[in-house]
């Protein structure tokens, strides 16, 4: 039957119940018990005698003569209801005749269990709670259309067990990233959404405008700045877990809006904060998997501490054969780049260009927990030198199974050495580097005031949701992803 037809006749439904004093959408249930908690204890329940009210959505109906069998699922569970006609009198033809799968009900009745075993709850009383207009997918397939399901996510959440488990794990990971948090004594705050200057990470922000301001405001790429200036107010651990945008493509790896975990340590240096990245991730795994390692595309990934750290360049030297970074200048990069299948523009420096052929050619062959550390220069604008090869900064990246999944580094918090580099980064936003980071003379004169030494570490939650989940389209475990409008 054509999809207009069945609302039309589901409508009548609705006209019939109204008809017959029954509210469609009442406010109010007088659910007693959860599906979940009524299986625990169904043998007590059922020699009592008591009568328990359930309620939720119609699942599967099958009708015999003047009875009926349902399936009842809520939250926590499925329970198998009975419909008697000689129970129900004309309650029970007011149900046969309005009563569809898809629908919310409310069933009071007694527990008994079936001649095959089937632990069943016999009506006595019932009422509609949501009479639902549209059919549900069919049972077995759902929805088997991927766009269809991004744009119905409520529906591929209801149809299928797998995809609802996977937010299921989602909320796990973030709580235990919380729990972690807080047990080492670290402050929740919030910062905000909307930045006069779009700071802290190398990208390109989405624009709007503030009408009463008359001033043009960008959503966040990343919190970092601000969550510095309230070390510099006295705070010494902070954490934040948020939004921040990019206005970058869509792929099985990236999606414009995603959530970021992010903190600070006070007197805490890269090698401090790559310890505690380790204990962070460990306890993220074990909060799914329950034990130090799980599997994601046939792999096996072992989460034992020590990681291995291994410098950018060495990884450049082993996999795209560039022995010799540090001798290499911006156009023997792009070389390089051109050899390995990888367009560069002009304005694109040599750090970027390395980074490109990182991405692409290297990280690929890491697949168990890796810090990668001692990144270029001029692709790490708020990050501290190391003293040992001023070209370098003091950073880290987590690589597991070819995916970056943290980021961090010993916070620059010379202000005069961060100006210089804003600047140079403000040049290179001039001659056409989108993702340059601009100057914030606001964040510089905060750091005129004093920031203490410290570490911050920035965590990809949706990277991580999608390793311990084994999923490999990020779009899979965003509960309602971007999609081009129809």
């Amino acid at each position: 039957m054509p999809l207009d037809e069945i609302r039309n006749e589901r409508i009548k439904k609705l006209h019939i119940l109204r008809e017959n004093k029954m509210d469609p959408y009442p406010a109010q249930t007088g659910r007693t018990h959860l599906i979940s908690a009524v299986l625990q204890k169904f043998g007590v329940f059922a020699k009592s005698k008591k009568k328990l009210n359930i309620a939720g959505r119609v699942t599967a109906k099958r009708e015999h003569g003047g009875s009926a069998f349902l399936d009842i699922r809520d939250e926590t569970g499925k329970l198998q209801v009975y419909f008697k006609e000689d129970v129900l009198k004309d309650d029970y033809r007011l149900f046969a005749d309005t009563v569809d799968i898809g629908d919310f009900i409310e069933a009071q009745g007694k527990l008994f269990k079936t001649k095959r075993g089937e632990e069943t709850l016999e009506v006595s009383a019932w009422r509609m709670l949501a009479k639902s207009l549209l059919p549900l997918p069919e049972k077995w397939h759902g929805l088997q259309d991927m766009e269809e399901r991004f744009r119905k996510r409520y529906l591929d959440i209801l149809m299928n067990d797998e995809v609802r488990g996977r937010f299921l794990a989602r909320s796990k990971i973030v709580s235990a990233i919380r729990e972690f948090f807080e047990k080492e004594g670290f402050l929740e705050v919030e910062t905000p959404m909307l930045h006069a200057i779009p700071g802290g990470a190398l990208a390109k922000p989405f624009r709007t405008h503030h009408n009463a301001l008359d001033i043009d405001l960008y959503l966040r790429i990343a919190p970092e700045l601000f969550l510095k200036r309230l070390l510099i107010a006295g705070f010494e651990k902070v954490y934040e877990i948020g939004k921040s945008f990019r206005n970058e493509g869509i792929d099985q790896d990236h999606n414009p809006e995603f959530t970021e975990p992010e903190c600070y340590a006070a007197y805490w240096d890269e090698n401090d904060m790559m310890k505690f990245t380790e204990r962070i991730f460990l306890h993220a795994v074990k909060s799914v998997a329950k034990k130090p390692e799980f599997e994601f595309q046939d792999k096996k990934i072992a989460v034992k501490s020590p990681f291995p750290k291994i410098p950018f360049k060495e990884f450049l030297r082993r996999y795209a054969l560039i022995v010799d970074y540090d001798k290499e200048t911006r156009d023997s990069m792009a070389v390089h780049a051109r050899r390995l299948g990888i367009d560069v523009a002009r304005h694109e420096s040599k750090g970027k260009i390395a980074d490109f052929i990182y991405k692409k050619i290297c990280r690929p062959y890491v697949v168990q927990p890796t810090f990668v550390i001692n990144h270029p220069l001029d692709i790490s604008p708020l990050a501290k030198r190391r003293s040992e090869n001023p070209s370098e900064v003091r950073r880290f990246q987590l690589v597991v199974a070819g995916y970056e999944i943290a980021n961090g580094f010993a916070e620059l918090n010379d202000s005069l050495d961060q100006r210089e580099r804003m600047r140079a980064q403000e040049k290179e936003r001039e001659g056409g580097e989108e993702e340059a980071h601009p100057i914030d003379n606001d964040f510089v004169e905060a750091l005129e005031y004093g920031l203490p030494p410290a570490a911050g570490l920035g965590i990809g939650l949706d990277r991580w949701v999608m390793l311990l989940t084994n999923t490999k389209n990020v779009r899979e475990i965003l509960l309602f992803p971007i999609m081009r409008p129809k």
